[in-house]
């Protein structure tokens, strides 16, 4: 491992900010930077020594290895991590644009959502895991979500509190418990993991999250995010009256005057639900 490598490996390890799924993801991102760098002839550079010209030689690469634009935004936020790290707040400019990085592509992308399958759950083996697909189908969840939650203290009343602990990002948020399939879900959850997160006892975070992947794979349950794409449109479609266009409803520059507003007022609550910030990620599971 490079120099750089080093001290990246040790600003990670000192610096817990995020997820646990943040965290490796910006690990594994910085350690490739820090290789890239050194193919690039940085042989000894050090963190604090980074600058502008090193994350522009990292953007021409990702760039004329014609990553996404997601992908790239991706990186360049744990660049900017990266840079407040070490005392440079400013180094990296917030507006992507202003780096010739295109903007996300949502709309082109096909429809994700899928209905938890009751086959392929009844292949499932792990309480546990079975567990947290059908919370995930419910409530629109994450994995880590669905794994982390301890439903005693997440159920209150007709609101489900995710705490920021269990949330990407760390960011809390509160959904609605809505239908009776929600109620008897969180129930249910209750029953079985009681005070608990649905983490077996004497198992870590990812030692069940790799129980969860395994167990997927066996049942042939694939992209289990799909789940959380069926929950946004199933209520969008609530919300709207009508089918998102993903599903097959119609576009969104189709629509005038009172549905077009409705149209908005959805996609703000199905991204505040989502735990997103912005509207514009909803295209992304409705279109």
């Amino acid at each position: 491992m490079s120099k750089l490598g080093t001290d990246l490996k040790t600003m990670c390890m000192r610096n817990k900010d995020g997820s646990e799924a943040t965290q490796a993801a910006r690990f594994l991102t910085l350690q490739q930077c820090a290789r890239q760098l050194r193919s690039c002839g940085y042989n000894n550079i050090r963190a604090p020594n980074l600058t502008m010209k090193h994350v522009m030689c990292l953007l021409r690469q990702w760039q004329q290895a014609g990553l996404s634009a997601g992908t790239i935004k991706n990186r360049m936020a744990h660049l900017r991590w990266l840079a407040e790290k070490v005392d440079k707040p400013g180094m990296i400019p917030k507006d992507n644009a202003e780096l010739g990085i295109a903007d996300r592509q949502y709309a082109g992308t096909p429809n994700k959502a899928q209905v938890l399958d009751d086959k392929r759950l009844a292949r499932i083996t792990d309480p546990y895991t079975a567990m947290s697909l059908r919370l995930q189908a419910l409530f629109g969840l994450r994995r880590e979500e669905s794994i982390k939650i301890v439903m005693a203290k997440a159920a209150q009343g007709n609101m489900l509190y995710l705490d920021g602990p269990w949330c990407k990002g760390g960011r809390p948020r509160i959904d609605p418990i809505r239908t009776a399939a929600q109620r008897a879900g969180v129930r249910d959850c209750l029953a079985f993991a009681g005070d608990g997160a649905l983490i077996p006892p004497g198992k870590s975070y990812i030692q069940q999250r790799n129980t969860y992947d395994g167990q997927c794979k066996a049942a042939g349950l694939k992209n289990t995010h799909g789940l959380r794409h069926q929950y946004a449109q199933t209520r969008y479609e609530e919300l709207t009256g009508w089918k998102c266009p993903k599903a097959g409803g119609p576009a969104r520059d189709t629509l005038k005057g009172e549905m077009r507003e409705t149209d908005r007022m959805a996609r703000l609550t199905v991204s505040r639900e989502l735990g997103h910030c912005r509207i514009g990620i909803v295209t992304t599971y409705c279109g």
